[in-house]
């Protein structure tokens, strides 16, 4: 398979939303000029993007909406169950916890933590929160696959060093801070550590988002413009 630009993924769960609502609507063909319009890119963006995984319409026909929903969520690893824990039980980390349609799409919340008295030993969503030396334990005797960190920016790289040391591979981090791996007590092979190797790690950072926007507001010229069309 050819190396695939994160953003052609970030698109692709946008096109997924978009079947979503087309089969609402009980819409059941598409193309790539509706996708690309309904998702502000070019059709030949749209079709370039689906072309990394496979052929899935008819030339002239377009796309079976059923059929590319079904598609796209196998592509993204959607039709399998994902066990996350949430790290950083304040207001943040019970706002995640809370927000519908994690289920949707087989995200299930199968554990809490969290270091504060106050919080841990509560009940979110039918779980107890735990302490988060209470982690390894748990990640022993039940499989964890991604940690949300929603913790305060000087806890997060502990907390994330954590998560993997317990063996979790994916983490989803909201704390507005760079997570680095830990170091290898020897050099080469990329320099990080046996536990940190194939750890995958995204960020979400709301205040660089606002950033980015009062950036392009006032320089609306400087934003990406959409991929021009496929050459005839």
């Amino acid at each position: 398979m050819a190396e695939i630009p994160t953003a052609a993924i970030s698109r692709l769960v946008t096109y997924l939303r978009i079947l979503e609502h087309l089969e609402l609507q009980d819409v059941s063909r598409t193309s790539s000029n509706d996708l690309a319009e309904r998702a502000g890119v070019s059709a030949f963006q749209v079709r370039k993007d689906l072309a990394y995984f496979g052929r899935f319409g008819t030339r002239g026909m377009g796309y079976t909406v059923p059929i590319l929903k079904r598609e796209l969520v196998r592509v993204l690893g959607l039709n399998r169950s994902w066990n996350v824990v949430i790290v950083g039980m304040g207001r943040l980390g019970q706002a995640i916890a809370n927000y519908p349609g994690a289920s949707d799409y087989q995200f299930q919340y199968v554990g809490l933590f969290d270091v504060s008295p106050g919080v841990v030993g509560q009940q979110v969503r039918g779980l107890t929160v735990g302490h988060m030396t209470d982690l390894p334990e748990f990640t022993q005797l039940n499989p964890v696959d991604m940690g949300f960190l929603a913790v305060p920016p000087e806890r997060a790289q502990d907390a994330a060093q954590a998560l993997v040391d317990a063996g979790v591979k994916g983490i989803l981090n909201f704390a507005p801070t760079v997570i680095q791996p830990r170091a290898a007590e020897r050099p080469g092979l990329q320099d990080i550590s046996d536990e940190w190797r194939g750890v995958i790690v995204e960020n979400v950072d709301f205040l660089a988002g606002m950033k980015r926007l009062a950036f392009y507001i006032l320089n609306p010229h400087l934003k990406d413009a959409p991929a021009p069309e496929e050459p005839a």
